[in-house]
């Protein structure tokens, strides 16, 4: 016969609530006397029924042995988690408070939970901590294991500790929570951002007009970023404190991988932020629509100005919307021979009315496009086909028409 093989360790998994190891360990080593357990007894019926009565109703039978669960999940979550699984302290624990109390700690860590940010979008922060609404989602996690609530508990510090590392550097640039709040922007576009402006040693958080700048400033200083000239970096803010450099690490990354794009001259700056799929929300400038129409003014009013030499009247308007139309140089007078050139030329290659067109809506003073685009449709409606004539003596008349609408100088 061959000899009997040595037994086989077998270890056993005791699937029992951490509460139930915690109470036999009490007994099994003295911690816990009668007298405890009796008052552990004595309070488990109270805690069940209010539990019940807080989720539900405490006259069902089926939501008293559901109350009983959570009652016993509660009390093994808190003591597990704030142990660390020791069940001697476990036991002394309950040897040194009261039942109920272990309960409660258990409800108040899942409603801290519960409270936290869950992702880092300002526009969804609910302030307040926990509220009656969510019960519901409180009953959920009552009866979630450990693991599931340290994997949760986490994910959202780490949420917690982006957003709280975004209102800090927004606040350094001048913008506080409530602005943030009310921007309803995501944290990290609201760091990337910010550590782009202190990398440029900005002293306000950017509305867009900024924000375009800043990128402009950076494209002439630096691009194109490559192999052979990586001179811009991003930094961390020297006085950035210790606590929020990992997430914030983890951003600027990030923005660090955006530079090849933000620095390439051949994407217009608002193309890029405001109309590239990868790119939108991706940063954070302050919403502040009265500012672009101001630049958007001045910048226009500059080209404008200039085409024109300062002239509004109909004549000058129409002679310099007839040049550009025509693809000749703006001019808001002609001589006798220049208008008959620029006939000739539209007789032979036409007259593009929306290169005008064109013109005024980008250039001209918003106010008054809808009033220029008007003067320029009723005179090409009318012109055209006199402008456009090569009958013998179509010339004249076409003269006589520029002398009567246009800026014609003998």
């Amino acid at each position: 016969m061959k000899p009997a093989s040595p037994p086989h360790s077998v270890s056993l998994f005791d699937a029992r609530p951490f509460f139930e190891k915690a109470l036999a360990y009490g007994v099994q080593h003295g911690i816990l006397n009668q007298a405890k357990l009796d008052a552990i007894g004595n309070d488990a019926p109270k805690g069940m029924v209010q539990i019940a009565r807080y989720f539900g109703s405490e006259f069902l039978r089926p939501e008293l042995e559901k109350a009983r669960d959570r009652m016993i999940n509660l009390v093994s979550l808190y003591l597990e988690h704030t142990t660390g699984g020791n069940l001697r302290q476990a036991a002394e624990s309950l040897r040194d408070h009261s039942f109920l109390s272990r309960s409660k700690g258990g409800s108040d860590m899942l409603k801290a939970l519960i409270a936290m940010p869950q992702n880092s979008h300002f526009g969804m922060h609910e302030a307040g901590g926990f509220t009656d609404e969510q019960i519901p989602l409180l009953a959920k996690w009552t009866l979630r294991t450990l693991p599931e609530y340290q994997a949760e508990l986490a994910q959202r510090q780490q949420v917690a500790l982006l957003v709280d590392a975004a209102v800090w550097l927004a606040d350094t640039l001048g913008m506080d929570a409530t602005d943030l709040e009310e921007a309803g922007k995501d944290a990290e576009a609201v760091v990337r951002t910010s550590l782009l402006a202190h990398a440029t040693r900005r002293t306000e958080m950017p509305n867009w007009v900024a924000f375009e700048k800043m990128v402009v400033a950076l494209r002439k200083k630096y691009a194109p970023l490559d192999s052979t000239n990586s001179a811009f970096t991003v930094p961390l803010p020297k006085d950035l404190p210790q606590r929020f450099k990992p997430v914030v690490e983890g951003v600027r990354q990030s923005v660090l991988a955006d530079l090849p794009k933000i620095l390439d001259t051949a994407l217009p700056v608002r193309k890029l932020f405001d109309r590239t799929p990868a790119f939108l929300g991706r940063y954070f400038w302050v919403e502040d629509a009265l500012s672009e129409v101001d630049h958007f003014d001045r910048t226009a009013s500059a080209t404008w100005n200039k085409a024109t030499a300062g002239h509004d009247d109909d004549s000058s308007l129409l002679t310099l919307f007839l040049c550009l139309s025509a693809a000749s140089p703006a001019k808001t007078v002609l001589t006798e021979r220049t208008a008959a050139t620029l006939l000739r030329k539209i007789r032979k290659s036409g007259l593009d009315a929306s290169l005008a067109r064109q013109f005024i809506l980008h250039h001209a003073p918003q106010q008054h496009q809808a009033d220029y685009l008007h003067l320029w449709d009723a005179f090409v409606e009318e012109a055209e086909s006199t402008l456009r004539s090569d009958h013998g003596y179509a010339q004249q008349d076409a003269l006589a028409l520029l002398r009567r609408e246009c800026n014609i100088s003998p």
